[in-house]
């Protein structure tokens, strides 16, 4: 565990940090970086994600902790990119498939930061205080997606530049995302009897052929503990779904402004962050948003009276971050409907012998958004021209995916909005 990256005073251990301060930035900076006043800096970009001690891409209580932070003291995360690419808008603006093969990256995070004060059992309310985007994003398309089976045939892959205010693609004319900005990924490191349940629960999906990313060595950070030759590599988690510890919720509302409310489960709690997006619309149905790094700046306190987070993280902001960033809107509607003889792919693991003969099931929220979905794309591709897989990826980047209702049952239903102020250009 490494020590504070700010060095003070006020206290007989500080005093002795003084006297090594010049060893300890020394030793420090290409770990955490340079701290400038009252902040904790966290991560080096100019370093790929496997040379870079504070980046991790898998979860378990034994990685270290890189930093130090107080409570209520500004924590700067240097963050990159879920796949930590180095891509240039003047070189190519799209390709047909990512120039990084296979998602054993995902997701490149920077921390884990040890809160002082805080032990397991607690909870940890995160701020985001700021947020400064990258100048260079990205956005693919793939079977990868919520409704790939449908949609993604066809791989994609584009550049957007990005300002403080919108981004732009040469592989979308006439498209101008507002800056929306927010990571994908905020969390603490599971502890010892979390982890155990994960592997067991996901492990029982995974046997039965259910949807799971499953602990996978190839380029896992930190190497020593979670890559091919680590220690244990079959008990670090991987970075892809959300759980009890928060992680890739990818909820565009926890954006500058918010708080979330995260449970403690190790000692330090083990703050990281990561999976930056430029703008997203809910769902991220594709796959992936407008993919970027950046840097941000939260600050992080030991909630007195904490909430239940027993079913999950918690969190509260101001009421503008859950508007759509457009003055008008296009919405259409999706209900459980299908053809007979067709089984969701959402459902096949299950091998229900009813599924596939019926037309219409039963309050399923699933096949109601991928039928607002499909629904939305088909609108997208005939209002504006767009091909099926740039019409994916705009849904995946612009238009929400909300529930309507859930009690007319059977046909339960979803609808998606799309902001229409997103295109330029058009009559």
């Amino acid at each position: 565990m490494l020590p504070r990256t700010r060095i003070r005073t006020t206290t007989k251990g500080h005093i002795m940090n003084t006297l090594c301060s010049t060893l300890l930035r020394a030793a420090l900076l290409t770990v955490v970086g340079a701290s400038a006043g009252a902040e904790v800096i966290v991560g080096d970009t100019s370093l790929p994600c496997a040379d870079d001690p504070a980046c991790m891409n898998r979860l378990h209580p034994d990685i270290p902790m890189v930093a130090r932070a107080a409570p209520g003291e500004r924590i700067v995360f240097n963050g990159r990119d879920a796949f930590d690419l180095t891509l240039d808008p003047d070189e190519y603006a799209s390709a047909e498939n990512s120039p990084r093969d296979g998602i054993g990256i995902v997701h490149a995070l920077t921390g884990p930061v040890h809160i002082e004060g805080a032990s397991a059992g607690d909870v940890l309310a995160v701020t985001i205080e700021a947020f400064e985007p990258a100048a260079v994003g990205w956005t693919s398309a793939s079977t990868f997606g919520f409704a790939g089976d449908q949609f993604g045939t066809e791989s994609r892959f584009i550049v957007w530049r990005i300002n403080e205010r919108y981004a732009v693609s040469d592989a979308l004319p006439g498209v101008r995302i507002p800056n929306a900005s927010f990571p994908g990924v905020v969390t603490t490191l599971p502890g010892d009897e979390l982890l155990a349940e994960v592997l067991a629960r996901e492990s029982a999906l995974a046997a039965v052929g259910g949807a799971v990313m499953q602990p996978y060595p190839d380029e896992a950070t930190p190497g020593a503990l979670c890559g091919t030759e680590g220690s244990k590599p079959a008990e670090c988690l991987r970075t892809i779904p959300p759980r009890e510890h928060g992680g890739n919720l990818d909820i565009r509302y926890i954006t500058t402004g918010t708080t979330i409310y995260l449970p403690c489960f190790v000692d330090g709690c083990g703050l990281a962050v990561g999976d930056f997006h430029y703008a997203q619309g809910d769902g991220e149905v594709a796959g992936t948003a407008i993919e970027m790094g950046g840097r941000m700046t939260v600050t992080a306190r030991i909630v007195d009276e904490p909430p239940d987070l027993s079913r999950g993280p918690h969190y509260e902001g101001p009421a503008r971050v859950l508007r759509i960033p457009s003055e008008r809107f296009y919405a259409v509607t999706g209900f459980p409907l299908k053809e007979a003889g067709s089984v969701p792919a959402d459902l096949a693991y299950l091998d229900s012998p009813r599924v596939a003969g019926l037309r219409n099931l039963s309050a399923d929220i699933n096949l109601a958004a991928r039928n607002a979905l499909a629904a939305m794309i088909d609108y997208i591709m005939s209002e504006y021209g767009y091909d099926r897989p740039q019409a994916y990826m705009i849904a995946s980047i612009a238009v929400d995916l909300r529930i309507g209702q859930l009690v007319d049952v059977p046909n339960v239903g979803v609808t998606a909005i799309l902001p229409l102020d997103i295109f330029v250009g058009h009559d």
